[in-house]
Order: C-alpha cells, then structure tokens, then sequence
C-alpha cells in the first residue's frame, strides 16, 4: 500500500501543478481588474528616486485613449524639474519608440514650484509628484505593448541623470477602474493648469532693449499670492530662460515684469507663441498668447516709492499751478469779472458763491476720478486729459464755452422756444447754480493742460485703489480751488478790487473775447475728427450769427467793426500768407522730421550708438504746445535735435491709442506731454520733466550720448 500511494503521489503531483496553471489563465480578467503597473523601479545606483507606471482603466472609445499616469517618489532634499526647467537642469521625458499600437502620449504638468540654488533659479518638483498621462491608441480591440525609457534628472546640490525602463502590456477592452490610480490620477489632474473664464490674459509685450516681458492679466475673483511661469515650443521660447516675475495687482489687475536670459545672446521673441502659466491660491491656470511690442500699461508700478501723505501734497501743489495754465484763464476771467460786480454785495453773498464755485471744482474732479475708475476696472485706458480724445466731449466743450461767451457778450437776448433763454441767461450770472457750474467749467478747461507735480500725483493715484485714486483726486480739486476758498474765506478780498465804472463792460467784452477763442481752439481740435472745410465752414457761421446779433444791439457798433476788422485782416493775413509763404522768414523753423513711436526701433538706434528723442504728444495739449514752441523748436535745440545721429521719435495721442498709451504707461505716466532720451549712456532712457527747458533737453541729449555723462543727467 504504501508503495501504492507513494506511486499516485508521484503521478498527482504534475497534474495538480497543471491544473492550477490552467485555472490561473482562466482567472486573467480578474487579474486585470486589479491595479496594473510596472510596480516601483529604481536604480541601485541612485536609490533617492523611485518612480512607476500606472493604469487607472478609464478609457474613451472614441477618442481611443486610456488614462494612466507616472509616480515619482523622491527622497527629502531631492527635486525633479518641470517641462522647461529654468536657468538650469535637464526636463524628464520618455521615450515610447518601441511600443506596439500606440500613436502618442500627453504629458500634462503640474504647476512647478521655484527652487534657488547658488544664485541659480530651476523650476521643478520636490518629494511626491503624479504626471498625469493620456495614452492614444491605434486599435482599443488589440493589446497595447507599452515599452518607454523614462528619463530624469534629479538634484540636490549635486546632479544625477538616470534612465528607467517602463514596460506593460494590456488590452484597452478588458481594462477596469483601479480604485488607488484614479484616487492619484485626480491627485496630480487637481495641480495641472486648466482654463477658467474668470482669468484671462489681455497682453504681452517684448521689450528687448530692457530683455524684459511683461504681460497683463486679469481675474475677476481677484488675486492672492500670484506667479506666473513662462515657456513654449518654438526654439527661441526654448532658448530662452525666465526668471523670477516682479508682480503688481491691483484688484482684479495682475501687471507681471519677467527678466529674460539666453545662453545664446538676446533672445528674439517678439511674435513668437509662448504658454503662460498662472497660479495662485486654489486656482491655476494656462493660456497661450503671442508676443507683441506694444508696451503693457505699468499702472500697478507707479510711483510706490512715495507714501501718501507725501502724494497728497504733491497733488495740493499740482492743483494749486493748474490756476496759472493758460487753459483756466478763461474762467478765471469769468470769476473776475463777477468780483468786480459785485462790490456792493454782501459778504455773506460773496462767500457763497465762491464756495459754490468751489464745490463745482470737487465735484467736476470727482467725476473725472469716477470716470476713469470705470476705465480701470474694465481694463481700458487711463490718462489724464483722454476725453479730449472724444469728439463728442469737444463738441460738448465748444457749446458751452460759445455759451459762457455769448452769455458775458449780452447776446441771450435771441429768442428760443419755450423758456430756454431765461435759463441760459441766468447760467454764469450771479445765481449759485451759475458759480457751481463755472467751477466744474474751469476743471474740464485744465484736463488738457498738464503742470509740474501734476503728473506724478495722477500716476500714483492711477497706480493705487480706487480709494486713494478719490482722495487724491479730492487733493487735487482742494489745491485747484485754494484761491477761490480764500475769497470765500475772506469775502473782504473781493473788495480790493477796483470800483465799478464804464471799463467793466471794455473788460467783460475782453473775457467774453477770450472765452470765444476758446471756443475757436476747441473747434481747430475737431480738424482730427472732421474734415478741414466743415470746420472752417462752422466756425465761419458762428462767427457770421455773432456778428449780426451784435449787430441788432445799440452801441455795439464800434464792437462789431473791431471784431470784422480781426477777422477779415486774420483771414485775410492767412490767404496772402498761404500765398507768399517761400518769400518771407517765419518766427519759428519748420519742425524736423519725426519718425512714429516704436519701441523696438528705439533699441536698435542705440545699439547703432545713435541717441533717440521719444515726444510723446496731443494736438489738444496745451502744454505739449508750450513745449514745442518755447524749446524744441527754438536754438540751440533745435540745431541739436537736426544733427545725424539724432533720431527722432514722436507718439500722437490725439486720438485713443493703446500702443502709445501702453509706452505711456510703462514709465508710469498718466499724460502728455511725455519727453525721454535713450543712448548709449542710457539705454533705458532719460526722463525729463513736464515743462521742458533748453538746458535738461540739452544735458540730456549729452548725457545719454556718452555713458560717463549718465550718471549726471537730469
């Protein structure tokens, strides 16, 4: 027997050993609905890193993909790197050339984090990380033979590179989901940029003389701690390396200058397509955009080297000048002319109506500051003095001086329907209402003018909340009405003035005047906007109805033969003139030839060694004007400006630009005139101040001339 049962056994064995073969391929779809993965691989040479291969089973038919993803585990102190790794490292990638039934593989990323080392800055990841795959396959019906070398950098403060073979084989159709690789699957999807509808990136530009990006963006849920990183395709994107961005937000504002190096000179990436990745608190997000030249307004940027108590002076200051512009004068007469009548009043009635013209001026720069509030938060432009870019507020501007003019020339005498012409009469008379609009007058008379202190106060409070932007704005309408708040203060100021008598009416004539050629510049600005012959043609019938309302007047006589007199001999003067123009000398030169703003030209002429005058300038800027006339059109600097190695810029913002409002804007400014000087002693440009004198133009243009005279300009 027990020979018997020993023989058995012996028999038993091999096929009890076949018969659990047998069952064990029967059991292969229930082995398949378990996790299927490479396993954890590392390299006994460098034990810091393991990394594995994972399916999760979810599949789309018909996209034929299956969704996997690739663990990497490091060991504390070591770190990996993102798809473009910084000023140095190498990016891991795997190479699937020896697969069967596989057609591509998306990588996606997560979002890196900044690592510094020696100075060095790499982008990259430290101790757990899931890669997030999609495998596309050719047949979902046939078995997929996964053969991939991973390759992959990882660092401490020294750098090893290891290869890791991945190799799996499976049938997409017989896939099920593992519980574990979705659960790590979603863990790294979470940390991959995505899109949003609340982000979105309204521009770059490239400014290669600086070598500096800068982009805007904007998230309507407002920004936290943001940052952004920076890669593409395209090789000079890859040859290229970001650094660490310098980032402005302002509510929903994100303003981002990021410094940019090559290891193979300057990088040209003006029109290239690069990625932009943005993150921050609980969203990331990555959009595409090309690379432009026109520059990024730097509203975020400006002048936050100066506290508010300081700004607020400045903006008193700024203010306070904006009365002794040639754009306010006229409504100063206006108010002159209403002190000088009113001798007799009481002081009581004195101060109210300073104090009502005074409380025009706050509220007409409350407006101002609300206007461009709504610019700002719908990402439009900023400035000071825009609306004169508005045809419709020049026309609006041109009734209402023609109004104010007529009204102090006695011509309200004409009949409109209704009770129009009551109402107009009483408008800049001695009614409260009357003060009140002269004070917003006068405010909207100054938007064009822009006066030392000004500029830097309207840059700041552009650059701030819109909390600071109204106060400052406030500063600015307290300053401008000082002197109006002292008469109000000490109504006995007006009393100083001399008696009334018959020079009243030659001096209101002689405002009224002034305010009609206000009314006349206003409508030479709407040559921009309307053709030459209609505006000659309006101004023309403007002046023909003022002549023959005058005309029906006792004792205008003498007024109407004065005011044919200087139109017909200016008209006159103009055509004969126009005639003659080669024979006689004119006052001022013809203004050398300018070429239009573009910034990447500007780098070009100072690596030439050339030294470039950027203008930046408005037909409806007084001061720009000023400038024009008193300085760069008068000897010596004008002879400087004509010599062959000066190049000539200029920047026309008499209508809407965002080219030149983001040149504008970059350098913190708010308004024109806008003067600078770049060279090959400053690269970056000389700023010089608002009203420009020959000797700043001319130290200037010799200091950015040579680069031992850098250090001194202005």
């Amino acid at each position: 027997m027990t020979i018997l049962h020993s023989c058995w056994q012996r028999l038993l064995t091999p096929l009890l050993a076949m018969l659990a073969l047998l069952s064990a391929s029967f059991t292969v779809p229930a082995a398949l609905a378990s996790d299927i993965t490479t396993g954890w691989l590392s390299n006994p040479q460098h034990p810091p890193v393991a990394v594995r291969l994972m399916l999760t089973g979810q599949q789309n038919p018909q996209a034929k993909t299956v969704e996997a993803l690739l663990e990497v585990q490091l060991d504390p102190d070591w770190k990996t790197y993102w798809r473009s790794p910084g000023e140095s490292g190498v990016a891991p990638s795997i190479d699937w050339s020896l697969s069967n039934n596989l057609t591509d593989v998306d990588w996606q990323w997560p979002v890196p984090k900044r690592y510094e080392f020696l100075g060095v800055e790499t982008l990259g990841y430290k101790d757990h990380i899931v890669f997030p795959l999609t495998l596309h396959v050719e047949d979902m019906r046939r078995s997929v033979f996964l053969s991939g070398q991973l390759t992959m950098s990882s660092c401490t403060n020294i750098c090893v590179l290891t290869d890791y073979e991945l190799s799996l084989d499976f049938t997409p159709s017989r896939l099920t989901l593992s519980q574990e690789a979705m659960h790590l699957y979603n863990q790294g999807l979470s940390l991959v940029p995505q899109t949003s509808p609340a982000v979105s990136l309204t521009q770059v530009a490239w400014d290669e003389n600086a070598q500096m990006l800068t982009l805007a963006a904007t998230n309507t849920m407002g920004w936290q701690q943001p940052d952004v990183f920076i890669d593409g395709e395209t090789q000079p994107v890859k040859d290229a390396y970001f650094l660490a961005p310098d980032i402005t937000t302002d509510g929903s504002q994100l303003i981002a200058q990021i410094p940019v190096k090559s290891w193979f000179g300057v990088p040209a990436l003006l029109g290239e397509s690069i990625n932009v990745t943005l993150s921050d608190a609980n969203i990331a997000v990555e959009m595409q955009a090309s690379v432009s030249d026109t520059p990024v307004a730097l509203s975020g940027l400006a002048s936050t080297d100066r506290n508010l108590t300081e700004i607020l002076l400045i903006a008193l200051l700024g203010g306070l000048i904006l009365n002794m512009m040639p754009c306010v004068l006229p409504v100063l007469g206006l108010k002159l002319s209403t002190a000088i009548t009113g001798e007799h009043r009481e002081q009581r009635q004195i101060r109210t109506q300073f104090l009502a013209s005074s409380a025009g001026i706050l509220v007409s720069f409350w407006l101002l500051a609300g206007f461009l509030a709504a610019l700002k938060l719908s990402g439009q432009a900023l400035g000071w003095g825009i609306q004169f870019q508005s045809p419709y507020f020049i026309g609006a501007m041109i009734l209402i001086t023609g109004l104010f003019a007529a009204n102090m020339l006695g011509l309200f005498e004409i009949r409109l329907p209704g009770n129009a012409s009551t109402w107009l009469a009483t408008r800049g008379d001695h009614s409260h209402l009357g003060h009140f609009i002269q004070g917003m007058f006068a405010t909207l008379l100054a938007t064009p003018c822009s006066a030392p202190f000004l500029g830097t106060a309207v840059a700041f409070a552009l650059g701030a909340d819109l909390l600071t932007l109204f106060v400052i704005f406030t500063a600015l309408a307290v300053g401008m009405a000082a002197p109006w708040l002292l008469v109000a203060a000490f109504p006995a100021l007006a009393r100083l003035m001399p008696k009334p008598g018959a020079w009243m009416n030659r001096v209101k004539l002689l405002f009224g005047l002034m305010l009609l050629a206000t009314s006349l510049w206003l409508l030479s600005l709407m040559t921009n906007f309307l053709t030459t012959w209609m505006v000659v043609a309006t101004g023309t019938l403007l002046l023909t109805l003022l002549l023959w309302q005058l005309g029906r007047q006792k004792g205008r006589k003498p007024v109407i033969i004065t005011l044919a007199v200087i139109l017909f001999s200016s008209a006159g003067g103009l055509l004969i003139g126009s005639v003659t123009a080669d024979q006689w000398a004119t006052p001022l030169p013809a203004d050398h030839p300018w070429q239009t703003l573009n910034v990447d030209q500007i780098s070009r002429h100072v690596q030439e060694g050339n030294v470039v005058m950027v203008d930046v300038t408005a037909d409806w800027c007084i001061t720009c004007k000023a400038n024009k006339i008193g300085v760069l059109l008068q000897d010596p600097v004008y002879s400087a400006l004509g010599k062959p190695d000066i190049v000539r810029m200029r920047g026309d913002w008499t209508h809407p630009s965002d080219y030149v409002t983001g040149y504008l804007q970059s350098y913190g400014r708010f308004g024109v005139p806008f003067n600078i000087v770049y060279g090959p002693g400053a690269p970056h440009g000389i700023a010089l101040p608002v009203i420009l004198t020959q000797d700043t133009v001319l130290e200037a243009l010799r200091a950015a001339a040579s680069p031992q005279l850098a250090q001194e300009a202005p």
